[in-house]
């Protein structure tokens, strides 16, 4: 953020320490995703060849690089419940006309997605007894 804002001038109309929240939002969010999907994989291995089937699919439908308005209706559907989707969408709304509702309602979205992935992710791991 310190980078974003400071060296290369990233021009936030919204509070600049609500840039912030949304990227520790989106750090945890990240995290959670990855304690979800490590939970199914045997090995460290099978971890990192997981990641692709969730980490591509967000990237690629959360609005950098084609708007989720113009995308065909099934993929606008599956976007609107991908949680990146709302990480991009709080972001572009600090860059843009900076509504705080909107943000801290994207905000919500985003750790709700997290906390469900950290409660999935700790439901999963297997118990030892010994």
């Amino acid at each position: 953020m310190a980078v974003s804002v400071g060296l290369l001038g990233l021009d936030v109309n919204g509070p600049v320490w609500l840039l912030g929240v949304v990227a520790i939002v989106d750090a945890v969010l990240g995290t959670a995703l990855g304690l979800f999907v490590s939970a199914f994989a045997a090995t460290e291995f099978r971890a990192v060849q997981f990641m692709p089937l969730v980490v591509v699919p967000q990237i690629l439908l959360c609005g950098l690089f084609v708007g989720r308005e113009t995308m065909p209706g099934v993929l606008e559907a599956i976007s609107n419940v991908l949680p990146l989707s709302y990480a991009v969408d709080a972001m572009q709304e600090l860059v843009g006309a900076a509504d705080e509702a909107v943000v801290w309602g994207d905000i919500g979205v985003v750790l709700g997605f997290a906390l469900a992935g950290l409660a999935l992710g700790a439901a999963t791991l297997r118990r030892r007894t010994e």
